[in-house]
C-alpha cells in the first residue's frame, strides 16, 4: 500500500508538473512575440527550466519506481511458479496415493463391505470428499496458473511502460540542454543593454519603496484609528462606570437619609429613651478609582485592538496557511519574495517584498480571502494597487490596470477585484504581498501548491 501510495503521489505531482510547465509555455509565446529579449522573457524562460528540471528527476523518480515494481512482480511470480509446482507435487502424490488403494480396494467393495448403513453412508461421504478434494485442487493449480499469467504479463506492460518513460526522459533532456542554451542567448543579449537594465532596476526599487511607503503608512493609520476607538470607548467606559457609582452612592445617600428620619421619628415617640448612636457611616468609593480599577482589568478580545470580528477574521485567516487560492487563475511566480541576485547584472542584489506572478494579458485578478477593501491607490510603477483587510493581516494587490472595488466593500474569496497590467514589453505580471499589522510576510508560504 506505501508503494501505491508513492505511485499516486508520484502520478499527481507528474501532472501538477505538467500543467505548470504548459502555463509557463504558453506565457512565454505570447510574451517572446517581442523582437528583442526581455527580463520578463528571462524570468519565464528560467521558470521554465526549473519546471522542466524537475520533470526529468520525476521522469528518473518514476523509472527507478517501475524497476522496484517489477522487481516485486517477479518475485511474486516466482512465488507463484513455485505454490504451482508444490500444488503439482502434491497432487502427483495423492493421484498416486489413489491409484495404489484402487489396486488393493475396490472402491465398490469398499462401500459394500460396510458392517451397517450408518456406515455404508459414512464411507460414502468420505469417497466424495475425497474425490472434492482432488478437484479441488486441481481448481487451485488452475487459479495459481492464472495468476502467475497475469503478473508476467504484469511485467511485461511495466517494461515496456519504463522503456516509453526512458524515451521521453532522453526527449525532455534535449529540451532542458536547448531551454538552457535560449537562456544562455538571451541573457548575453541582456547584458549588452546593462545601462538599460540598470536604470530599469533603480526605477523599479523606487516603485517598490513608494508601494512599500504606501502600504505601511496605510497599515499605521489603520492602527492609529484602531487606538482611537478604543481610547473613546475606554472613555465611554470610564463615563459610564462614574455615572453607575454617583447613581449608586445617591441612593445610598438618600436611603441612609430616610432611614435616619424614621429613626428621629421613632424616638420623638419614646421621651425616656437614650439617644441612639448614628455608626458612621462607610465611606463611598470614589467613582474616579472605581472606574479606572474596571478599566485596568484585561481586555478579554485578543490581536491587539481588534473588534471581535476582526479577530475571529484574523484567525481564520492565520489558519488558511498554505491553503489561500492564486490571485489570478494561470501564471507562474516569476520573481520569488526576500533579496537574490539579478538574474542579468552580476554583483546586484534586489529584494522582493511580495511576490510576482507573470500570467496572461488581460488575467482578472482575485481577492484570496474574505476581507474589506481598506486601501485603493495608484503608485507610479506598480500601477493600480488594492490592499484588503483581514483583521491584522493585509493583502496587496500591485500592478493593475484596472480596479473593480471601493474602499469599505466587503469581499470574499476569489472575488474578482481587478485586472492585470501589461507593461511595455507585454509582460502581465501581478505582485502579491502579505502583511501582519506592519511586518512583511512570505506570499509563498500562504498560497497553495501548483
Amino acid at each position: 500500500m506505501a508503494q501505491q501510495r508513492s505511485r499516486q503521489q508520484l502520478e499527481k505531482e507528474k501532472k501538477q508538473n505538467i500543467e505548470k510547465v504548459s502555463q509557463i509555455r504558453t506565457i512565454l509565446k505570447k510574451t517572446s512575440s517581442q523582437k528583442q529579449a526581455t527580463l520578463g522573457q528571462l524570468k519565464a524562460l528560467n521558470q521554465e527550466i526549473a519546471a522542466q528540471s524537475k520533470q526529468i528527476n520525476l521522469l528518473t523518480e518514476d523509472v527507478k519506481l517501475m524497476t522496484s515494481e517489477i522487481r516485486e512482480l517477479r518475485q511474486s511470480s516466482t512465488q507463484l511458479q513455485n505454490n504451482l509446482e508444490k500444488l503439482k507435487k502434491e497432487y502427483g502424490e495423492m493421484i498416486y496415493a489413489a491409484d495404489k488403494r484402487r489396486q488393493q480396494v475396490n472402491p465398490l467393495g469398499f462401500l459394500f463391505s460396510a458392517e451397517s448403513f450408518n456406515q455404508l453412508v459414512a464411507r460414502y461421504k468420505y469417497l466424495q470428499q475425497y474425490s472434492e478434494a482432488r478437484k479441488g485442487q486441481v481448481r487451485q493449480m488452475e487459479k495459481v496458473r492464472e495468476q502467475m499469467l497475469v503478473k508476467q504479463q504484469d511485467v511485461e506492460r511495466k517494461k515496456k511502460q519504463q522503456q516509453g518513460t526512458l524515451a521521453v526522459q532522453v526527449n525532455e533532456s534535449k529540451r532542458l540542454e536547448g531551454l538552457k542554451d535560449e537562456k544562455n542567448r538571451m541573457a548575453t543579449e541582456l547584458s549588452e543593454k546593462e545601462q538599460d537594465l540598470r536604470t530599469e532596476l533603480t526605477e523599479s526599487r523606487k516603485a517598490v519603496s513608494r508601494l512599500e511607503s504606501a502600504i505601511t503608512e496605510m497599515i499605521r493609520r489603520e492602527i492609529r484609528e484602531r487606538e482611537e476607538r478604543e481610547r473613546l470607548a475606554r472613555l465611554a467606559r470610564l463615563k459610564a462606570e462614574r455615572e453607575r457609582i454617583a447613581r449608586e452612592k445617591a441612593a445610598a445617600a438618600a436611603a441612609a437619609k430616610a432611614e435616619r428620619a424614621a429613626a428621629a421619628e421613632s424616638e420623638a415617640n419614646k421621651p425616656e429613651a437614650a439617644e441612639p448612636k448614628t455608626a458612621e457611616p462607610k465611606a463611598a468609593e470614589p467613582a474616579s478609582e472605581a472606574a479606572e480599577r474596571t478599566a485596568r482589568k484585561p481586555d478579554e478580545r485578543r490581536n491587539n485592538l481588534l473588534n471581535d470580528e476582526e479577530a475571529a477574521l484574523a484567525s481564520s485567516f492565520a489558519s488558511s496557511k498554505n491553503r489561500l487560492p492564486w490571485p489570478v487563475t494561470r501564471g507562474f511566480i516569476s520573481d520569488h519574495y526576500g533579496v537574490k541576485p539579478h538574474p542579468v547584472l552580476k554583483g546586484v542584489m534586489q529584494d522582493n517584498p511580495g511576490i510576482d506572478i507573470q500570467t496572461t494579458p488581460g488575467e482578472v485578478v482575485r481577492a484570496v480571502y474574505d476581507g474589506v477593501v481598506q486601501y485603493t491607490t495608484f503608485v507610479t510603477g506598480m500601477h493600480n494597487i488594492v490592499a484588503i483587510q483581514h483583521g491584522d493581516y493585509y493583502t496587496v494587490y500591485a500592478k493593475l490596470k484596472s480596479v473593480s472595488v471601493q474602499v469599505g466593500q466587503r469581499v470574499k474569496a476569489r472575488e474578482v477585484i481587478g485586472v492585470v497590467a501589461t507593461d511595455k514589453d507585454g509582460v502581465a505580471e501581478v505582485q502579491f504581498q502579505v502583511w501582519k499589522s506592519t511586518n512583511r510576510m512570505n506570499p509563498e508560504s500562504w498560497l497553495i501548491d501548483r
